[in-house]
């Protein structure tokens, strides 16, 4: 038997069922935002992540699923998002007018790493990215959309922590304090973060290693080092909150070296360490650094298959099912039954029915297994006298269902009870 690889989990019909209404949320959310769906290739040039991501970051080093073409040009299936809808933009010059660029995206990332709770190396993410706007009321926006989707979508008891990372005027000066900082500690550190606190010292407040963690507990902090234009933008975005609590977190910094000033996270305790669910912040500087014109963008991203599984434990999903089960008891009432079945789904009733006869109680059984809403009982008495037996399947009431009633009419019937 072939099984699946490691880390790609099939998604079967009861649970895609909840993906499904949240990806329907997600559109109606995003819609009454006003961000539009782009979709972008899950290939891209190995390079577009190389460059935009950074070479001292884990997902570079050791997570990417890399392989070369039959030209030998490296391709890579992509680990996020946010890289290749920026490449879109560039190549179609979508930014040229100066307008705000507000998008969203659904789909599949791939990263090479041990599958754990929550984590798939194929995994699912939301993205919501904008262009062409600097002001941090933007920010804002995006915090608030974050939790509002979050929350209409049943999930509760999630906390936003925000910190800022500075830009490029700030963090410079800020980046040798942490590493002097970090040569004092170097015994206590992981070999990876041994070999980052020179070339790339942020990545070490990043590192999930309990000595790492324990190391920079009193590590420089960003918020101590922004210059005053980093301040004010910082301070402008917590004041446009409109009522949201956020909790100011000054070890956040994310796991991506294009982040500048704003960066947020929606975190959760019943992750345990990996207690994320989503986040993200500004990258103004990635769109040059990919080739593009010098514009401002800032995004987030939300896994979900952590927020499937966050809602089931949680008991925020439960699958539908049909309004109606039509019981077929003999072959002669078999056609007529099929045609009712199709005719009652195109006036947009769901129904269902097997497709062989069986016993009452053997399809009242599955019925109820589907979680039918009401049933309909059709065999040689019903065909004669012209009427189905309608059944609830809650209260167990009976009613007769005349079945030379319009598709139409039937359904309406039907979602009333029978009267």
């Amino acid at each position: 038997m072939i099984r699946a690889i490691r880390g790609f989990k099939d998604i079967l019909p009861g649970e895609a069922a909840w993906w499904q209404r949240i990806e329907a949320e997600a559109r109606r959310v995003m819609d009454r935002f006003g961000y539009q769906e782009a979709r972008v290739p899950v290939v891209e040039r190995t390079e577009l992540f190389a460059r935009s991501i950074g070479q001292d970051t884990d997902i570079v080093e050791k997570e990417m699923f890399s392989f070369a073409d039959r030209h030998g040009e490296s391709l890579t299936l992509r680990p996020e998002a946010t890289a290749g809808l920026v490449r879109a933009v560039i190549e179609h010059n979508l930014a040229a007018d100066g307008r705000p660029l507000k998008f969203f995206l659904m789909g599949p990332m791939f990263r090479y790493e041990r599958p754990q709770k929550g984590r798939q190396r194929q995994f699912h993410q939301l993205n919501v990215e904008v262009f062409n706007v600097a002001e941090p009321l933007i920010d804002a926006e995006l915090i608030v959309l974050l939790d509002h989707f979050l929350s209409t979508a049943g999930l509760s008891g999630v906390e936003i922590h925000l910190n800022s990372l500075g830009c490029p005027a700030c963090r410079p000066a800020y980046r040798e304090k942490l590493a002097a900082f970090l040569r004092g500690k170097m015994d206590l550190l992981c070999p990876d973060c041994t070999r980052r606190a020179e070339a790339n010292p942020l990545r070490v407040l990043d590192c999930k290693v309990p000595t790492c963690i324990e190391a920079v507990a009193d590590a420089p902090r960003t918020l101590d080092a922004l210059c005053p234009a980093c301040q004010t933008h910082f301070d402008a975005v917590q004041a446009a909150m409109g009522g949201l609590e956020v909790v100011v977190d000054p070890n956040l910094v994310r796991g991506l070296d294009y982040y500048t000033r704003t960066v947020f996270e929606a975190q959760t305790t019943d992750l345990g360490g990996q207690n994320a669910v989503g986040g993200g912040g500004r990258y103004d500087a990635l769109v040059k650094t990919l080739g593009g014109p010098d514009i401002p963008a800032v995004g987030w991203a939300v896994g979900l298959e952590r927020l499937v599984m966050l809602l089931a434990e949680q008991g925020g999903l439960e699958t539908e099912g049909p309004e109606l089960f039509v019981a077929v008891l003999d072959e002669t009432a078999l056609a007529r039954a099929f045609d009712l079945v199709q005719s009652l789904r195109r006036a947009g009733l769901k129904a269902e029915m097997d497709y062989a006869p069986a016993s009452l109680k053997s399809q009242l059984r599955r019925a109820g297994k589907m979680q039918a809403q009401r049933v309909l009982i059709m065999g040689p008495d019903e065909l004669n006298r012209g009427a189905g037996t309608l059944k609830d399947m809650v209260s167990g009431a009976q009613s007769d269902l005349p079945l030379n009633l319009t598709a139409e009419a039937m359904a309406e019937r039907i979602r009333q009870g029978g009267f």
